[in-house]
């Protein structure tokens, strides 16, 4: 479409003079212009069908990645600026949908675009959360959680007439399906599906985040993720994910029969990906429709949807493998425990082993187990993570379905993460190499030419867009947060959510041990300048103390005069997908340092290696390949092996309190955290309740790793010095970033799992 017709539609929807328009109307404008055009690119070709299922889906801001997947950006933007109107604007007023947290929920975003673009029919299913996981705020260095809204009376959500009655104990809830448009770059739009309650009081929120946590009918899809400390909680919980599955399947089920389906060929039209054990339920309960809505006999029934159902693992963690109280489940979804009892019964018949039983001795469900005995696949999302679940944590399921496990290494969106987000860097490239990477990432290895590698010239343009979008993001932090950062030191980021294994306290750690350094008088050559972005969930109490640490270190060095031009500790709130894209493409160090053996994949480690930064990390997740692929010269790899952790934990051997004994910079840097500097801006009990849990547990090994940590650091900052050479190692790091892109992920899935017609 060529610019005048553009300019023309959108006037139309504007119904005045574009210059005449506040930014509210072209904004809504756009987002009408937007739809219109995602429609018409609206396909239902295809017999079988890939259904997404996912609690979360963190899909970020939509306009512009939509812009650019329509190949209209550029033409949008100029007709703006020629009506004296700034696109960015526009950007910066739409609200971020609040559909995901972490990885998983960004992950899934990145796949839905993947499959659009490359022409696969396929959707997403999920929850229509009201006020998402919460917007963080930091009152007196503590987190605070309120709600964060988001949905406006113009947005990208589309009500339909599609409702479900979905049944629980002593009631039944009425569903809404609303619709967001996922448009690939250059190819269909296919959907996100997303389920509400018609009964939903956004009222029933009082203080911070907090809600009666029994009135289902009003606080269904309030939150993601409830707080589950309590058994109120897990009953939302439960609640929560069968209304998700139960509408997919009835979805999943009409439009099959749509097609012509007779149900018993439900494998011919329908693929089910499950992602994570949240959406596990949709095994049993398409059992149940199968056999009490449509006269199918039970064995039948099972083997349809053991044909239909594919499981995706993204977790080594044995705690976020899924189990619940069989008492949860009778009292909100009874119907489903015949058919889990049955599930259990014929699992039990076939083998001895009481470890890989659906319901244990304890009589606990465990949604995983379900997912791999029922299901026709099972992957991992990293090299390493599918090793270690072969080998350790699913090994005996491993020994008894060989043939169900593959490993699909996760990816990222190009088109968000490179074209939308860094769009300097993506001119650079296409003047070095053409246009051919947007569509093929792989091309990017042509970057990895000793006619750009040793072109002084060509590193310098790449330190040149580096500097730049670090000036851009000490003005938007400046500008969004109040927050003051000196774009001329190194930028020395850990964005991802706030857990344990992923060793927050490590960083901080260290960064307590440098700034006792500086007070010392070792000051560094260039200034650093250390960010953090996360999130605690509410109940996640050694989460929150983390937070606290980091938040009170940034105080104090704030505060210190001989310390603060050499050393900045700045913590971000209210970490999400618009702040990623700004910090990513500034970033120069990359901290990857989950605990080996702990991280499944990782996706923040692909964005910035794709950005320019180079990873800091150890031999874990995504962080193996990525090493393979840019060689020991382009990475900074530190720690304990992933076997070493296993064999650590397995043998009991690890003492904290050993390392803090007889590791002077260990111990200095513990003993600073509840030390009368600490004590002066933070709260005694959770600055002592850290100290304690790294003394006397610290069950993710902080210790061990913590001097090869700093001596790698130390390493990478000293390279930094010479700029050529690090320019070099970004670049190496760029040229490799293609094998991460979600397009060769899902490329992966639809000829190993999917088996989906490609357009």
């Amino acid at each position: 479409m060529n610019q005048k017709s553009l300019e023309e539609m959108l006037t139309a929807l504007c119904k005045k003079d574009l210059s005449l328009c506040t930014d509210q109307e072209l904004y809504t404008g756009l987002l009408l212009l937007v739809k219109g055009m995602a429609k018409e690119r609206a396909a239902a070709r295809g017999k079988k069908k890939l259904y997404y299922i996912s609690a979360e889906f963190l899909i970020g801001k939509l306009l512009s990645n939509n812009l650019i997947n329509l190949g209209i950006y550029d033409n949008v933007k100029d007709i703006l600026a020629k009506h004296g109107k700034s696109l960015s604007h526009m950007e910066d007023m739409e609200p971020e949908p609040s559909l995901g947290n972490g990885g998983l929920g960004r992950l899934a975003a990145c796949f839905l675009d993947s499959i659009a673009t490359l022409g696969l029919n396929g959707d997403g299913i999920g929850l229509n959360y009201h006020f998402g996981l919460f917007k963080q705020l930091f009152c007196s260095n503590l987190q605070d959680e309120e709600p964060n809204p988001w949905i406006e009376n113009t947005s990208w959500l589309t009500k339909t007439n599609v409702t479900y009655q979905v049944p629980y104990k002593g009631f039944t809830l009425t569903s809404r399906m609303y619709d967001i448009q996922v448009t690939g770059y250059g190819n269909r739009t296919n959907t996100l599906h997303l389920f509400d309650v018609e009964t939903v009081d956004e009222s029933l929120v009082t203080e911070g985040i907090s809600f009666d946590k029994t009135n289902v009918e009003k606080n269904l899809t309030l939150f993601l993720y409830p707080d589950d400390s309590d058994r109120a909680g897990q009953v939302l919980r439960i609640c929560q994910q069968y209304f998700m599955v139960s509408n997919a399947a009835r979805l999943i089920l009409a439009e099959a029969l749509e097609k012509g389906s007779t149900l018993y060929d439900l494998p011919d039209y329908a693929v089910i990906q499950i992602n994570d054990t949240h959406p596990t339920m949709v095994i049993p309960e398409l059992i149940r429709l199968l056999t009490s809505e449509h006269g199918m006999e039970m064995d039948d029934a099972i083997q349809v949807v053991s044909r239909t159902c594919a499981y995706t693992n993204h977790t080594i963690l044995a705690e976020a493998l899924e189990t619940w109280p069989m008492e949860y489940f009778k009292d909100t979804v009874p119907q489903l425990i015949p058919i889990m009892e049955i599930l259990d019964d014929k699992v039990r018949r076939k083998f001895d082993d009481q470890s890989v039983a659906i319901i244990d001795r304890g009589d606990r469900v465990h949604m995983a187990h379900i997912d791999i005995h029922y299901g026709f696949s099972v992957n991992g999302v990293a090299a390493l993570h599918t090793d270690i679940l072969k080998e350790n944590e699913l090994h005996n399921f491993y020994e008894i379905y060989p043939g169900k496990f593959n490993n699909k290494t996760n990816g990222i969106t190009f088109r968000r993460w490179l074209l939308h987000c860094n769009p300097q860097l993506s001119a650079f490239i296409s003047g070095l190499i053409g246009e051919g990477f947007k569509k093929d990432a792989m091309e990017l290895q042509n970057l990895n030419d000793p006619a750009f590698t040793g072109n002084i010239k060509t590193l310098h343009r790449l330190l040149s867009i580096k500097d730049s979008k670090k000036e851009d993001l000490a003005v938007y932090l400046k500008e969004t947060q109040g927050l003051d950062v000196n774009p001329q030191s190194i930028f020395d980021i850990q964005i991802k959510r706030l857990h344990e294994y992923k060793r927050q306290q490590m960083n901080a750690l260290y960064l307590i041990h440098k700034y006792l350094e500086i007070k010392q008088g070792k000051k560094p050559t260039t200034p650093i300048t250390a960010i953090f972005g996360a999130k605690a969930a509410p109940a996640y109490v050694i989460a929150k103390d983390i937070i606290h640490m980091i938040l009170c270190l940034q105080q104090i060095i704030d505060n210190d005069p001989d310390v603060k031009p050499c050393l900045q500790v700045v913590m971000v709130s209210n970490y999400n997908v618009t702040l990623a894209e700004k910090l990513i493409p500034a970033c120069d160090i990359s901290e990857q340092i989950s605990l080996a053996s702990k991280e499944a994949s990782g996706t923040g480690n692909m964005k910035f290696m794709l950005n320019g930064a180079v990873t800091l990390g150890t031999d874990d997740g995504a962080n193996v390949e990525i090493h393979q692929l840019v060689g020991d010269d382009n990475i900074y790899i530190f720690g304990d092996s992933s076997q070493t952790v296993i064999d650590r934990y397995k043998d009991g051997s690890y003492c904290s309190r050993d390392y803090y004994e007889s590791n002077p910079a260990i111990r200095e840097a513990v003993d600073f955290i509840t030390g009368p500097a600490m004590l002066a801006v933070g709260c005694k009990e959770n600055l002592t309740r850290l100290s304690n849990e790294l003394l006397n547990k610290d069950w993710f090994m902080t210790f061990p790793d913590f001097d090869a940590y700093c001596k790698t650091k130390e390493q990478a900052y000293s390279d930094y010095e010479n700029r050529t050479q690090w320019a070099k190692k970004m670049l190496v790091n760029i040229s490799q970033a293609g094998f991460f892109s979600s397009d060769r992920t899902i490329l992966e899935y639809n000829r190993d799992i999917w088996k989906l017609d490609e357009e």
